[in-house]
């Protein structure tokens, strides 16, 4: 018995573009042997995931590693200012 393989759903996603980028990633397309739009939607997804990887990936230093870390293992005691946020948010949600 062969499972039926079902074809990822797409959406259309249109940009107009000057003439001169076209003939730009034309060309680039065509030095990968790529058509137009496989070239544009590798490009597309390579670019959106490394911003999605610089905006969620937090790097530190050794220092500012190790500071983090220690700081999770001891963490410091509430201090008067967390105290009342922490009770602000917890009015904030309780359930009406």
């Amino acid at each position: 018995m062969s499972a039926t393989l079902k074809k990822p759903r797409t959406e259309r996603l249109e940009a107009r573009v000057p003439i001169d980028l076209k003939r730009i990633v034309e060309r680039a397309a065509n030095l990968q042997g790529r058509s137009l739009t496989d070239f544009l939607i590798g490009s597309l997804e390579k670019s959106a995931r490394e911003t999605l990887r610089e905006h969620e990936v937090l790097r530190l230093t050794s220092e500012d590693s190790l500071t983090f870390a220690k700081a999770l293992i001891h963490p410091p005691k509430p201090n008067a200012a967390l105290k009342r946020a922490l009770a602000s948010h917890a009015a904030s949600i309780r359930m009406k």
